[in-house]
């Protein structure tokens, strides 16, 4: 199973619900700090940017994606992240993943993209990353080739794996 190496991190994923929310608004928030540091705004400037920014995010998702799940990372309880993801029989598309700056650098980011990648099996897998994002090399690491330039974003796709004897899939370590 391959949540087993989750488990084995002490993540888990879960279905987001409405209590969330305001959880996954810092989520979102703490993805823009550095960004949002240049323009001089007040606290308050910074959160009603911060909210309809995230709000405009969850309704392009969900209009783009209305097969979208919403999971939410947890570690020892604490919500430390989202995984949206969309699955289909011919791929899966990783739409939004993303950590507190307290759960980054501990290899969780690489250990979540390979469960999705296990999860995939021989199915293509799917994402988008900004051309400047430094995640770029994990992503090259993991197989993920660029198949198309969306502008400030590159696609990215990790090619499906040949399934080997006794159904394991060659190339995922």
């Amino acid at each position: 199973m391959p949540e087993a190496a989750l488990s084995r991190a002490g993540l888990r994923l879960r279905p987001a619900e409405s209590g969330d929310a305001a959880a996954l608004l810092a989520v979102y928030a703490s993805t823009r700090q550095t960004e949002l540091a240049h323009f001089g705004w007040t606290d308050g400037q910074q959160a009603a940017f911060l909210n309809f920014q995230s709000s405009a995010q969850e309704q392009h998702y969900r209009t783009v994606y209305p097969e979208l799940e919403r999971l939410v990372i947890e570690r020892a309880g604490q919500l430390i992240g989202r995984l949206y993801r969309v699955q289909t029989p011919q791929y899966v598309r990783v739409v939004d993943l993303a950590l507190v700056p307290q759960a980054r650098g501990h290899g969780w980011g690489q250990l979540l993209l390979r469960n999705e990648l296990d999860r995939a099996a021989t199915r293509p897998v799917r994402l988008s990353v900004e051309k400047s994002n430094p995640a770029q090399r994990l992503y090259a690491r993991l197989g993920f080739v660029v198949i198309g330039d969306e502008g400030l974003y590159l696609a990215l796709e990790r090619p499906p794996q040949a399934v080997g004897p006794g159904g394991a899939v060659a190339g995922v370590s």
